[in-house]
């Protein structure tokens, strides 16, 4: 696309050509004074669509209308309502439509799909995880470990970063996996880095592990929605995310979760419930467990349809928008952040996220150079000038210019607020 400038009139050229443009107007932007605000936070939570509140309406209109017989007869029949998201979850994470569930929330799903794939022996029973992984995966893993008799000070094993800024090598996994795979019962990695910001190739990864004898699932919380996952081709044996950030889906929303078909019908110890039977004999009420086939059989319960309804809605906008053509405005957006800070921004703020566009996502995770109590002043000045971004401690501030609803101006308008800040703080550059 050429040179970067820095000129507003060239960013609002950029975002005009834009050929996914028109998705911006489906999102309700939050207001600012009497504009809008530089919404960078949709790694964080994600913005509602215009079409989530009608939709919620619908269900509330035929549950007055209908009663219970809006589980077969309302405009979006409630019994097979999980299979109205099915395709469309699919498509997002790359997998194949019967591997994909939504259901429940993310640390959830994660517990379910470890008490079937993580099997523990004497011999091998240790976890690997990153270094500074989100804390719910933390303590999820380390949970399973001791709820197996294990002591996770021993059987946790995390990986530290070993490049700038805190980025996990490829060759850093390997060497993990060759020193500690006799003794992994299960790597748990993420599709992208919460803190860094890094993106993972997963099967890569899957590839490395499988060749250990270990299990491998992803937390693709801050991936789906954000970078293509390939799940089926990758390999994973499972992966769970949720669907508020990236996915647009509202605080809290139904997460998905992903069992590869070549773990469809084999014997595998699962926590079950009714919604997990097959849906032909489900309503004969015998007492025998008959699962469902595919990544189903891991429901338990009835779907939440009012939670449901906004995951319905935002993949519905993401199966018109399409994640190659999402992908590839998320890396010219990035890019530009990337060029305004390293250009104009360098002597204030240090990138910890990766430079190459495969090994990142949306999210760009920064330091201020001058140190914590810096950071924080920027992020509160930002704030007060309608720039929001997401802090996380203790001296990280995440920026993620979303491809549905971003643009190069909100690039440009971070940028500018961060000089406007320098020109009034030179205290805080002192050395």
């Amino acid at each position: 696309m050429g040179e970067y400038i820095f000129d507003r009139a060239w960013a609002r050229a950029q975002d005009a050509a834009d050929p996914l443009r028109d998705f911006r107007g489906e999102f309700l932007i939050p207001p600012h004074g009497e504009g809008e605000q530089v919404y960078l936070c949709g790694n964080s939570l994600g913005l509602q669509p215009r079409a989530t509140r009608q939709a919620l309406l619908d269900e509330l209109d035929d549950w007055a209308r209908l009663g219970v017989e809006g589980h077969v007869h309302g405009r979006h029949p409630w019994l097979p309502y999980h299979r109205e998201v099915r395709d469309a979850l699919a498509e997002v994470v790359g997998a194949r439509p019967d591997e994909v569930v939504a259901m429940n929330t993310l640390t959830v799903n994660l517990h379910l799909l470890m008490a079937s794939f993580y099997r523990p022996t004497r011999e091998r029973h240790a976890i690997l995880i990153e270094r500074n992984a989100f804390p719910s995966d933390r303590h999820a893993v380390a949970s399973q470990i001791a709820f197996h008799g294990f002591d996770p000070d021993h059987a946790l094993i995390e990986l530290d970063g070993d490049e700038p800024g805190g980025a996990i090598s490829p060759a850093a996994i390997e060497r993990a996996l060759h020193e500690h795979g006799p003794r992994i019962a299960l790597v748990l990695w993420p599709g992208v880095q919460y803190l860094t910001g890094q993106a993972f190739d997963l099967a890569a990864i899957a590839k490395l592990a499988h060749a250990q004898g270990c299990t491998v699932g992803f937390d693709l919380a801050h991936a789906a929605g954000n970078v293509e996952c390939n799940l089926h081709d990758a390999g994973a044996d499972f992966a769970a995310w949720c669907s508020y950030k990236y996915l647009n889906s509202g605080p809290g929303a139904v997460a998905g979760a992903f069992v590869h078909e070549r773990h469809a019908g084999a014997e595998l110890p699962r926590f079950e419930g009714w919604w997990g039977h097959r849906e032909d004999t489900r309503f004969q009420m015998r007492p025998e467990f008959d699962p469902a086939p595919g990544a189903d059989a891991w429901q338990l319960s009835n779907p939440p349809i009012f939670s449901l309804a906004p995951v319905r809605v935002s993949l519905e906008i993401f199966r018109r928008a399409g994640m190659p053509r999402l992908r590839e405005r998320s890396k010219r957006l990035t890019g530009y952040l990337e060029w305004l800070i390293r250009t104009r921004l360098d002597d204030v703020l240090e990138i910890l996220t990766p430079a190459e566009p495969e090994r990142r996502g949306a999210q760009l995770s920064v330091r201020v150079r001058a140190g914590r109590d810096a950071g924080r002043s920027l992020f509160d000045h930002l704030a007060a000038q309608g720039v929001l971004g997401d802090w996380r401690e203790p001296d990280v501030l995440r920026l993620s210019p979303a491809p549905l609803y971003n643009r190069f101006e909100d690039c440009l308008a971070l940028a500018e607020s961060v000089l406007a800040w320098r020109a009034g703080g030179a205290s805080w550059l002192a050395p």
